[in-house]
């Protein structure tokens, strides 16, 4: 008996990784990870969101306004007022005369992004229309879709779902897959919030309730604050007038974790970077007792007193807060705040009863549909279909140990993708022992049989499973949800169709036929 060759050690350590890669999926205390089971299996969340990327336009004009404003202040350039328009173009006014000149000597210096319009005279004012290029515009809608991806990605991970399956479908919206999600209220509550954090003035010096009742103060808005009293579960609302200029907000953060306070209440203690910490202690100097409003999505969390300057970069926000609203909120506030609002125009939830319905009928469906062509083989082609039947589960055991080891995740059309895969095998082997049935007739030895039946079933096998595995390669690149999850497991399949039909079966004939007395073949 000749010892074990290169080829055969090859093989055994394939065999060996895959049950390796496949244990954890049957014994919780191997060290590596279980296959992951998709959303139709598993049972969880399915989410298309939209991102409204036109407000995020609206934020950039927004910030344009802003920065022109502060350069005119610097330059100590006067203006009649400076607005965003409904087309999100902007229009400055000016008093004819020196303005003009210090005003297109900004705009050319600092702001060579905008389109600036030839400029309208009326009753000597000069008029401005500015807007951002076409281009401009585009980019921001795509990289707001895209900041918004890795935004929700980041909040799903703090939030501690396996597996999930985020991916950007078209030009503005999101698909989101979330497996094994057990509070799809308090999951859409996280990635749908905004968490744009902002450090404003309350300005104490107008009247609030004849700004609600009249138009606020030139620079001013109203925003409210949701107070709970004791033993109420309705919030009052309660007005504050706010100047619109932001002093800090919250892209300077470097964390935010849930704090308790004296009285055990949870709240959210925040960090700022450097700049941020700088910045915050410059706004706390410059504003002693004056009131700071912590806003967050437009709505007021809390506006303490500044006592005295605040060094070091840290505050805290509170509220009325549970655990888990505070904790959502820290998630949120860590991940960063979305670009734009995002809106769910579709939703779907798959309950775990029907999961495991799915799992139980697809895995039944396998063991039927497996057991009737390992019958056949053994009966049709004798010990050559005991040889194909033990290729055939080893070629299972492979596309197992294939998905857990790339951490694919497996789908129910997956599942139909490893009854065709199969399929696929027997038929392999079926055209390598009818080539095998020929040469036998011819009067060659079965060792001699084996060999030009493989040689020559090669090439045939070869050119079906190649053009098929294109196939499932298109599908996996262009497919979603479903289709690539048919399409995991059909180029695995393929893959380990062609190892155990053309390498492992005939490894075995050879191992046979070199090592028994007998000259015939049982096929």
């Amino acid at each position: 008996m000749k010892p074990f060759s290169f080829k055969t050690l090859f093989i055994t350590g394939i065999i060996v990784a895959a049950i390796v890669w496949l244990m954890p999926t049957y014994f919780d205390c191997w060290p590596h990870k279980k296959i992951n089971l998709g959303l139709d299996l598993q049972g969880g969340m399915h989410l298309v969101l939209e991102v409204q990327n036109v407000k995020a336009v609206e934020a950039e004009v927004e910030r344009t306004i802003q920065e022109i404003k502060k350069e005119l202040r610097e330059q100590e350039i006067k203006h009649l007022g400076i607005s965003r328009l409904k087309d999100n173009s902007i229009i400055a006014k000016f008093k004819a005369g020196d303005n003009k000149s210090g005003f297109e000597k900004i705009l050319s210096k600092n702001f060579e992004n905008l389109i600036i319009k030839k400029p309208m005279t009326d009753n000597n004012i000069i008029s401005y229309k500015l807007a951002l290029s076409e281009q401009e515009t585009e980019t921001i809608k795509k990289m707001a879709t895209q900041q918004a991806l890795e935004t929700i990605r980041n909040r799903i991970d703090e939030f501690g779902v396996s597996e999930p399956d985020i991916r950007i479908q078209g030009d503005n919206r999101i698909l989101i897959q979330l497996p094994g999600v057990q509070d799809p209220e308090r999951a859409k509550a996280l990635i749908g919030k905004t968490a744009q954090l902002t450090f404003q003035i309350v300005d104490e010096d107008a009247d609030v309730d004849a700004a609600i009742n009249g138009t606020p103060p030139v620079g001013d808005e109203i925003l409210y604050q949701n107070r709970y009293n004791q033993g109420s579960s309705t919030p009052v609302k309660i007005p504050f007038l706010i100047k619109k200029r932001v002093l800090l907000d919250g892209s300077l953060l470097t964390n935010a974790r849930v704090e308790f306070d004296q009285f055990q209440q949870p709240q959210i203690g925040i960090e700022f970077n450097r700049k941020g910490a700088r910045i915050f202690d410059r706004i706390t100097g410059a504003n002693i007792h004056k009131r700071l409003a912590i806003v967050l999505d437009k709505s007021v969390y809390s506006a303490p007193t500044i006592q005295d300057r605040i060094a070091g970069g840290k505050a805290v926000i509170t509220g009325s807060f549970t655990l888990h609203e505070a904790k959502d909120l820290a998630i949120a506030l860590r991940a960063g705040s979305l670009p734009a609002p995002v809106e769910i125009i579709e939703e779907r939830t798959v309950g775990p009863t029907l999961g495991a319905d799915s799992i139980r009928m697809g895995i039944m469906s396998m063991l039927i549909g497996g057991l009737l062509v390992i019958l056949f083989m053994a009966v049709y082609y004798k010990g050559a279909g005991l040889i194909a039947d033990v290729a055939l589960i080893i070629n299972i055991v492979l596309i197992g140990g294939g998905l857990a080891a790339f951490q694919a995740t497996l789908t129910l059309p997956g599942i139909a993708g490893i009854i065709l895969t199969i399929g696929m095998a027997v038929d392999a082997n079926v055209i390598i022992f009818e080539r095998i049935r020929e040469e036998l007739r011819t009067g060659k030895t079965a060792l001699a049989s084996v060999h030009a039946g493989f040689d020559r079933a090669t090439l045939t096998i070869l050119d079906a499973n190649v053009t098929t595995l294109i196939a499932a390669l298109v599908l996996f690149q262009f497919g979603t949800g479903p289709i690539k999850g048919f399409a995991v497991t059909l180029c695995l399949g393929i893959v380990a169709s062609l190892f155990t039909a053309l390498i492992l079966s005939k490894n075995i004939f050879d191992f046979i036929l070199k090592n028994k007395q007998s000259t015939t073949l049982s096929i």
